[in-house]
């Protein structure tokens, strides 16, 4: 069993923001791969939806408890469906990566994100798979890196995402059945 979680924050107010990324990225996958919709988890700390992928089960998450707790619940449903850190894919936005790029990571530091940062100390270690995604700004962004990742993205950020939202199910699909190493030198 692999377990896809998608980090972002939950609520209207965020549904459209760069952060929320990874959210989009798991609707798109549970859409795509026709999961069951998401169910509330654990009090609502988590939304989560089954299905399969190319025959291997899959748990695909979004954690609610904001990006900096993403750690939390996403360690509880690790533990309580018995899945190793080695298979868990977190997908989430990075602002030192080109718009509309994907980039894939086996290991590593969080790299400045809360989100990862929170998985790494709750899941105990950072070996697990990291499909980040590029929201750099295309120009100069004049304020804090907290208020661009947390603003809205515009309708050309938008269709950025629909074309990495197009290739996301190949690319899961390489991840969950090709040696990582293969699809990473292929990818990156």
């Amino acid at each position: 069993m692999k377990l896809i979680v998608g980090l972002g924050n939950p609520g209207d107010k965020y549904k459209n923001t760069r952060h929320n990324a990874g959210f989009m990225a798991v609707d798109k996958l549970a859409e795509y791969f026709d999961m069951e919709g998401f169910k509330t988890l654990d009090k609502g700390k988590s939304l989560m939806a089954k299905g399969e992928i190319d025959g291997e089960k899959v748990i695909l998450l979004k954690p609610q408890t904001f990006m900096n707790l993403s750690g939390i619940p996403t360690s509880a449903v690790a533990h309580y469906f018995k899945i190793d850190r080695k298979d868990i894919i977190a997908i989430y936005d990075d602002a030192d990566i080109e718009l509309g790029t994907t980039r894939i990571r086996t290991e590593g530091s969080a790299a400045g994100h809360n989100g990862v940062k929170s998985l790494i100390e709750h899941l105990g270690g950072d070996d697990f798979i990291r499909v980040r995604l590029g929201i750099k700004p295309e120009k100069y962004f004049p304020g804090a890196l907290e208020d661009y990742v947390l603003g809205n993205m515009t309708e050309d950020e938008k269709a950025a995402f629909a074309q990495v939202f197009d290739r996301l199910p190949g690319l899961v699909e390489k991840l969950l059945t090709e040696d990582i190493e293969k699809v990473m030198n292929e990818h990156n």
